[in-house]
């Protein structure tokens, strides 16, 4: 049964795509968006609105906006407000981001990248760096546990980034990141992690995190399409990214690229908002996300341990999910193809996509190739009857797969 001080029934009602009656393990991907999200995305979008400023009403509803979604990402985040960064992806952000802080490398400068990550957090500093003849050392995954190697293999006194993803969006693996930023900070090296899959599934704190710069995107977590940038606004006051001359060189806003989206700033409140409903907790907002989150983690955590019993007792399916901390995040390889599982899967209204995610790396270095696997992954809103539905389906499409083998 739910654990009684997260009712995730109610939750469920909030999130008018549920009531389709698919059971969603599509998350990593997306999450489905509760009504008080859509509904701020309209009130914004139907309100007086105009670019920002302070001397008539629709400006100023303009910058209540971005206030309110900076404030917001900051107590999520356990960050400065004045060092949030609002971008149309996080991909996009840190393309911007390695272009910028390219301008500073030469040949004999290394930057790291890891062998776990989304690619949006491994091709920008590829690329950056191959622009500028500086080397890129690579971090390894080992296959048998999907756990990175030790980081001190690829550093030194010339490391200048080094790029970790939170956690993995095609395993679920967990680095430990305030381990790895002591070593990357011990060479005065930055440290960048994408956060996106993590934000989704725990609490968030990034200076405890020892993160440089945090990167995320909130339609991972119940919010619109957009990205989110968090770094001290010191280290930010430091860049100087191509920009228009007439917009302003202030810190955050010398960053964000022409006009703001605020209907998806003010949706992004909103998802902040829901998630801190979550515990059921009291004061401020911060407290209450952590809690919020908090009963998220257990929640999903157990939907994932029920999940791992039954796929271990379905004949030929491998979980390839193995990292000792790791998300509500499975990939799995089942007999007659995972994009048929996948395909079979749906039929039975069960959603549970297949493919490597934009994960190349990890997918290439588990030996998958650009096939990848079937990606199960859960969601604040995912309940039992979900993993009923999908271990039922999936152990049909076995048997199913078992008949075919007999009989060939």
């Amino acid at each position: 049964m739910p654990e009684p001080s997260y009712d995730v029934a109610a939750l469920r009602a909030r999130f008018p795509a549920l009531d389709a009656g698919y059971a969603h393990f599509d998350g990593p991907g997306g999450s489905q968006v509760p009504v008080e999200v859509a509904r701020a995305v309209a009130d914004t979008l139907t309100s007086p609105i105009a670019n920002r400023g302070t001397t008539y009403p629709a400006a100023r509803n303009a910058e209540l906006v971005v206030l309110a979604a900076r404030q917001a990402m900051a107590d999520l985040l356990a960050a400065d407000p004045a060092g949030i960064v609002f971008g149309r992806s996080m991909t996009a952000l840190t393309m911007d981001l390695a272009r910028t802080l390219a301008r500073d490398w030469g040949p004999g400068d290394e930057v790291v990248v890891t062998r776990l990550d989304h690619d949006a957090n491994v091709r920008p500093w590829v690329t950056a760096a191959g622009r500028v003849g500086a080397t890129v050392r690579w971090l390894d995954l080992d296959p048998a546990t999907c756990e990175l190697d030790d980081v001190a293999t690829v550093l030194s006194d010339r490391t200048r980034v080094v790029a970790v993803t939170g956690a993995s969006n095609l395993v679920g693996t967990r680095p430990d990141l305030p381990a790895i930023a002591a070593r990357v900070h011990a060479t005065g090296a930055l440290f960048v992690v994408d956060g996106v899959h993590l934000t989704a599934h725990a609490s968030i704190d990034v200076a405890a995190l020892g993160a440089d710069v945090f990167l995320c995107s909130p339609y991972k977590f119940l919010g619109p399409h957009c990205g989110v940038l968090a770094a001290a606004p010191a280290l930010l006051e430091t860049l100087h990214p191509d920009k228009l001359l007439p917009s302003t060189d202030a810190v955050p806003e010398r960053f964000e690229l022409g006009t703001l989206p605020y209907e998806l700033l003010a949706g992004t409140t909103a998802a902040v908002d829901v998630l801190a409903s979550l515990g059921g907790g009291e004061g401020t907002r911060r407290h209450r996300l952590v809690v919020g989150m908090a009963a998220v983690e257990a929640h999903e955590d157990r939907l994932r341990r029920r999940i791992e019993q039954g796929l271990a007792m379905l004949p030929g399916v491998e979980v390839l999910s193995r990292a000792r901390h790791r998300t509500p995040t499975l990939l799995a390889r089942v007999p007659g193809g995972d994009r048929q599982a996948s395909a079979f899967l749906a039929e039975h209204g069960v959603f549970a996509p297949s493919g490597s995610f934009y994960a190349l790396e990890p997918a290439r270095r588990l030996g998958l190739g650009e096939a990848g696997g079937l990606r199960i992954g859960l969601a604040p809103y995912s309940d039992d009857d979900d993993v009923d539905r999908l271990l039922n389906s999936l152990g049909e499409a076995c048997r199913v797969q078992g008949e075919r083998n007999d009989g060939a």
